[in-house]
């Protein structure tokens, strides 16, 4: 494989720098862009207006996310090509990108995605503007996503089983299946986290960045093309979040966070071509906030008999402000929970298999504590905190054993009636 770095550098500038100017440049376009986007929004009507479901007791401006598509499109669409040399694409066998002989170029590489993130922008878009059904926005996304899976490299075509299990390999069909779940699964998790000023895009570029540098220095096949995109998505993102963190004059809206979940999803997919338990495992922690939030607000659905697609307002920033925490504090305590993340994903990469089993393992122990603790599962609802209550108090057994046994007497009682 062509390692695009260290080719030749174009006039005597080496790659290295003229990236950074690259970055400087999208860095840039957003900066000037979103500034831009309050007044179009206000224009287009893409605004959020406060309600019980909101944070914001004002309307604001809703879709700042397109400031951010279009700065990480122009720089990836015009002017990455200039600097990025070709190289032999990183693809599995029987994809239509193959044979694997012929060199890919990076536009060749980024037209497939930005044309898909260009539908889930639009989406988002119509959304922000006014509210299209849950069926209709799950539409643009399933389109994204099979665009995506048919003309791009971003598949789920195998998958290893962590800590020694089988080697798993799917059919083109399941395959596919498995790709636009993934896709439309963390496109709504990062969206469903949008809920605070700077929370989504300081989450996203948590995540991206830790992607970024995992693709570059821990994957066995890299694909340069990859960490490149990756740290231009965040340099747009960078660009918008000042205008972005509380207190925010303009949001992501589903335009942005829609396209920031599925930029995340088509990337942490690229990860998965590498059959290792690591490579599963990674993109999963570094998504550990959305993914956390969403699987637990989906549990506490279930459990309160509503629809697992229902709005509340138990969510780990509304719990986080509902216990005392500032908006600008529980969104800094989400950042550090998604760097722990991140750390932890990073820490994997080196660590033994055992040391990995232990790692997960306390990881675990210690999102059932916060999970119960913060209160997410809803009212009276912390199971983890009773199996310890359970374990250290003799007391609280004692309480438990007790009303197990009026229960019984209770039901025998009403039998032998």
């Amino acid at each position: 494989m062509i390692d695009t770095i260290k080719e030749i550098p174009i006039k005597g500038i080496p790659f290295t720098v003229e990236f950074f100017i690259v970055l400087f440049v999208t860095f840039g376009m957003s900066l000037i862009f979103t500034p831009l986007m309050t007044f179009i929004s206000r224009r287009i009507g893409a605004v959020d207006k406060p309600n019980e479901r909101r944070i914001n007791t004002k309307v604001m401006p809703s879709a700042g996310g397109l400031a951010v598509f279009l700065s990480f499109a122009i720089s990836t669409l015009f002017i990455l090509p200039l600097i990025v040399h070709p190289q032999l694409p990183w693809v599995g066998v029987g994809h239509p990108l193959a044979p694997r002989s012929q060199l890919v170029t990076y536009t060749s590489y980024i037209l497939p995605f930005i044309f898909a993130g260009g539908v889930v922008v639009i989406t988002g878009l119509i959304d922000d503007v006014k509210e299209i059904s849950p069926k209709m926005k799950m539409l643009g996304l399933l389109i994204a996503a099979s665009i995506t899976w048919f003309f791009t490299h971003a598949r789920f075509d195998n998958l290893k089983i962590p800590f020694g299990g089988p080697f798993l390999e799917f059919p083109v069909w399941l395959s596919f299946i498995f790709t636009v779940f993934w896709i439309v699964s963390i496109t709504n998790a990062v969206n469903l986290i949008d809920g605070l000023d700077g929370l989504a895009s300081g989450v996203s570029v948590i995540s991206l960045f830790t992607m970024g540098i995992v693709s570059y220095f821990f994957l066995p096949s890299p694909n340069i093309f990859l960490p490149i995109t990756i740290f231009t998505l965040v340099a747009a993102i960078m660009g918008f979040f000042p205008y972005n963190y509380h207190p925010a004059i303009i949001y992501l809206g589903d335009t942005g966070a829609l396209f920031l979940g599925f930029m995340i999803s088509v990337v942490s997919l690229q990860g998965l071509k590498n059959a290792t338990a690591v490579a599963v495992l990674t993109p999963l922690l570094i998504l550990g906030v959305p993914l956390t939030d969403t699987i637990v607000a989906m549990v506490r659905r279930k459990l309160n008999n509503q629809s697992i697609s229902s709005a509340d307002k138990m969510h780990l920033h509304h719990r986080l402000m509902q216990i005392g925490f500032t908006h600008r504090g529980a969104v800094l305590v989400i950042y550090g929970i998604a760097g722990i993340f991140a750390f932890i994903s990073l820490i994997l990469q080196v660590s033994s298999r055992i040391g990995g089993i232990f790692l997960i393992i306390a990881l675990l122990l210690g999102l059932g504590l916060f999970i119960d603790m913060v209160g997410i599962l809803g009212k009276n609802r912390q199971p983890f905190l009773n199996v310890l209550r359970f374990i250290g108090s003799s007391d609280y057994r004692e309480q438990l054993i007790n009303k197990k046994r009026k229960k019984r007497y209770k039901h025998d009682k009403t039998g032998r009636k």
